[in-house]
Formats: structure tokens, sequence, C-alpha cells
């Protein structure tokens, strides 16, 4: 079996991952937030997912990549800049969100 090469967009789909996974564990350490804990690891589930798919071959493993940042970058822009103006977590979440969809954009190949 041919070894599929790891790319960029892998790389950056697992570190999002690990990043939404502690921030959810943080968001139950410090607030005993169950919520913050169980959409954190979803989230993160949904990312290395994304970055499996994408690495078994799937042409929609990144696209879903994509999506997965589109929606927490709404998500927690519209938490900072409607509901609590608050940077952490809820800002940074956003700008975390709109930096990997804009590299997962720009490492696309639209061939």
């Amino acid at each position: 079996m041919n070894a599929i090469p790891i790319r960029a967009e892998h790389v950056i789909l697992i570190l999002y991952a690990v990043i939404l996974g502690v921030g959810g564990v943080m968001g139950f350490v410090k607030a005993r937030s169950h919520a913050s804990l169980i959409s954190g690891l979803l989230s993160a589930v949904a990312a290395v997912g994304a970055a499996v798919l994408s690495l078994m071959g799937y042409s929609w493993g990144i696209p879903l990549g994509v999506t997965l940042a589109i929606g927490l970058f709404i998500l927690f822009g519209y938490r900072y800049a409607i509901r609590n103006k608050k940077f952490m977590p809820s800002g940074m979440l956003a700008v975390v969100s709109l930096v990997v969809l804009l590299l997962l954009l720009l490492m696309a190949d639209w061939t």
C-alpha cells in the first residue's frame, strides 16, 4: 500500500485539534464548564477526523476542516463581538479559527 504524504494542511488541522481540545479541558478546569469540555473535545475530534480523512485520500477531508473553521470562527466571533467582549477565550479562538481557515484556503489544491 502506498503511503500518502503528510502535507501542511494535515499538520494545521492536527495543531488546531490540539488547541481546541486543550481549550475545552482548560475551560472545564478553570470554570467547571462541562459545555466547554464537551464542545472542545468534539471540535478536536472533528478536526482530527478531517485530517485523517484527507490522509486516507478522501477529497472532502480538507473541506470538512474548512467548514469546521468557518463554523467556529462564526461562533466565537459572535460570542466575542456581541455577547461578552472578553478576548479569552472567545476572541482568541475566533482569531485562531480565522488563521486556520485562511491557511487551509491558501494551501488548498485547486486543481
